[in-house]
């Protein structure tokens, strides 16, 4: 949510899609499942290219092919596109879904340009998803913060050159590493978050967050402060932001008498929402 990749839901549908060129780009593959079913999306997306093609319409025209995360937790090239292109395809593909996706793409596109025009927006639907999830509210205070620093910091990167979603990630496990001695993805498996759609963010405690916080202010405004350009000396400069946050940790670990790292995560709320849901039935 506080990056340019998130993952959107279509009638339980898991849709990825990624902000690129100032407007939302979503996996034709994930389209495909939503509106068809299909156990073999790419088999599928594969036949339609090639029979729309024998009537002269190269749908491949309308995609790009950007990077998105699969289930493995990697990135790889694959075939997106923006909403009009993606009416576009819609149109091809013989579903009773066609008309409701085309709607709540329409919906979609809609919010994120409400969002663009009034930021404010995009703070309240955060709020109203954690609120709706059950986090309690002092945290979702935090939350939200800790998602505006965030994009303050991954702004200063691109400003800086960094567009690769690698070197994001490269930068983000500096400041990790430093700040709790551990990437994200050694963090995710320390809290036993195990699919790639968890956001370790969503399952920090109050002081895991602030931290966080801390270790990422820190960097955006050490960044600046040395002008940094080169990737090295970012680099450097997000393991400074996360030492200054470390050096806090270990201060307030030493005072209270126990870690401030915890195994805990907010994965009951997922399973207390679906039991609410199976109660309803």
């Amino acid at each position: 949510m506080e990056q340019n990749q998130a993952l959107v839901i279509f009638e339980g549908k898991n849709i990825r899609r990624i902000w690129h060129s100032g407007e939302w780009f979503y996996s034709v593959i994930d389209v495909v499942v939503a509106l068809t079913g299909s156990n073999n999306p790419r088999n599928y997306w594969s036949m339609l290219k090639s029979r729309e093609a024998e009537h002269g319409i190269e749908l491949s025209t309308f995609c790009v092919q950007l990077k998105m995360p699969a289930s493995d937790g990697k990135f790889y090239a694959t075939d997106c596109a923006n909403t009009k292109s993606l009416f576009r395809i819609v149109q091809s593909i013989p579903s009773k879904n066609a008309e409701p996706f085309k709607l709540w793409l329409a919906q979609v596109g809609y919010e994120r340009i409400q969002e663009i025009e009034n930021p404010e927006l995009a703070q309240d639907r955060a709020k109203e998803y954690y609120e709706l999830k059950g986090y309690p509210k002092d945290w979702i205070e935090k939350r939200l913060r800790g998602i505006a620093i965030r994009q303050d910091l991954t702004e200063e990167w691109k400003n800086r050159g960094i567009e690769e979603e690698r070197d994001f990630a490269i930068l983000t496990n500096e400041i990790s590493k430093a700040t709790f001695g551990k990437t994200v993805n050694e963090y995710k498996q320390f809290k036993g978050l195990n699919k790639p759609n968890q956001n370790l963010r969503d399952h920090m405690s109050d002081w895991e967050l602030i931290l966080n916080m801390v270790g990422e202010k820190a960097t955006t405004d050490i960044t600046v402060a040395k002008d940094a350009k080169s990737f090295p000396v970012l680099k450097q400069s997000a393991k400074e932001g996360g030492d200054i946050a470390k050096n806090t940790r270990k201060e307030l670990e030493q005072k209270i008498g126990k870690a401030i790292i915890s195994k805990e995560n907010y994965l009951y709320l997922t399973e207390k929402k679906k039991k609410i849901v199976k109660e309803k039935k």
